[in-house]
């Protein structure tokens, strides 16, 4: 096991491939952060975060606090989490996904700082939602980047990055499990010079190319059929699986989950409207061109594609997709 102490945080399932990536590399981790359990289910009954299962699988120390400020609304949390950083005496901290901003004084504590696992190539798509973003903007390349943190949002010295193609056909779903163990790859590489006594050298962010990845918000799954062909069908991936592609056809919301752009000839119809319904798929005019729905979803169903899903929902030729306000 190598002598170099790491302290973890982070909540999601990203965040917990990271951790144990970590532990199977045989470093010490004497302590976990994460995010408060959350109501979650159709049950809403409280959940463990993904970090907090591996945590616990492995007995390693929790802290869960709702805020690591001591002047904020909650210190008396930010104090006991402070005193479980000090106690666990670590040489570095790893932060992944974490959900909470770590003031300097949580910065300062490790003697090697805190590193974080970016799955963006910055300073592109600084933020909380790069993976989608990335999708969304049609980026043909995305990676991890390994970043020393300062108290900017994701602007502090970039350590190790690695690259990596998105596919035509990626999802965040899919990206996201590509990136996760990436990052995983790339921080136990990080941990593993650090614990050799190499210096990670330090590359500050350039000015150019900066834009951020602002967090997904539910109302963006609408459907806006006056877009171009290209960019639904981008958009439809980038949200895949939250919070999904909504439209709405004879007063029914339904979810549209794959498409294809496909060309439409000049004039074939308005935005929204359907070209063709078979077994192929769905054809919609778009603002430019039109696309192919190829799996869809009613409320209360599952996925299904597109001919499993005419056969309980025949959708007429002629019909129009719209926002159903």
């Amino acid at each position: 096991m190598s002598s170099l102490r790491v302290a973890f945080a982070g909540t999601p399932e990203f965040a917990a491939v990271a951790l144990e990536a970590i532990l199977a590399a045989g470093f010490a981790v004497p302590l976990v952060l994460t995010q408060p359990d959350r109501p979650a289910g159709r049950g809403m009954k409280l959940q463990a975060s993904p970090v907090k299962q591996v945590a616990q699988r492995e007995g390693i120390a929790l802290s869960q606090p709702l805020s690591l400020r001591l002047d904020g609304k909650y210190p008396a949390e930010a104090l006991a989490a402070q005193q479980a950083i000090q106690a666990a005496q670590a040489d570095v901290m790893v932060v992944a996904a974490y959900g909470l901003i770590l003031p300097q004084w949580v910065l300062d504590a490790p003697r090697l700082g805190c590193l974080n696992i970016h799955a963006s190539l910055l300073p592109r798509w600084r933020g909380a939602a790069p993976i989608h973003r990335a999708i969304e903007a049609g980026d043909t390349e995305t990676g991890i980047t390994i970043m020393q943190m300062d108290a900017g949002l994701d602007t502090g010295a970039m350590l190790l990055v690695d690259r990596l193609p998105i596919a035509p056909a990626d999802t965040t779903a899919t990206l996201h499990d590509k990136l996760a163990a990436q990052g995983g790859q790339l921080i136990v590489r990080a941990l593993q010079q650090l614990a050799a006594g190499a210096a990670l050298p330090a590359t500050v962010q350039p000015e150019q190319g900066v834009c951020y990845a602002h967090k997904i918000d539910k109302i963006e799954s609408q459907i806006d059929w006056t877009a171009d062909a290209a960019q639904i069908e981008r958009r439809l991936r980038a949200f895949d699986p939250f919070p999904g592609a909504l439209s709405h056809l004879g007063g029914e919301a339904i979810k549209i989950w794959r498409a294809a752009a496909c060309p439409s000839q000049p004039g074939q119809g308005q935005p929204g409207q359907v070209l063709a319904a078979d077994a192929s798929g769905v054809v919609v005019a778009c603002g430019q061109g039109a696309v192919k729905l190829l799996e869809l979803q009613r409320a209360g169903g599952k996925r299904l594609p597109a001919q499993a899903f005419l056969q309980s929902r025949p959708i007429a030729v002629g019909a129009i997709f719209g926002t159903g306000v």
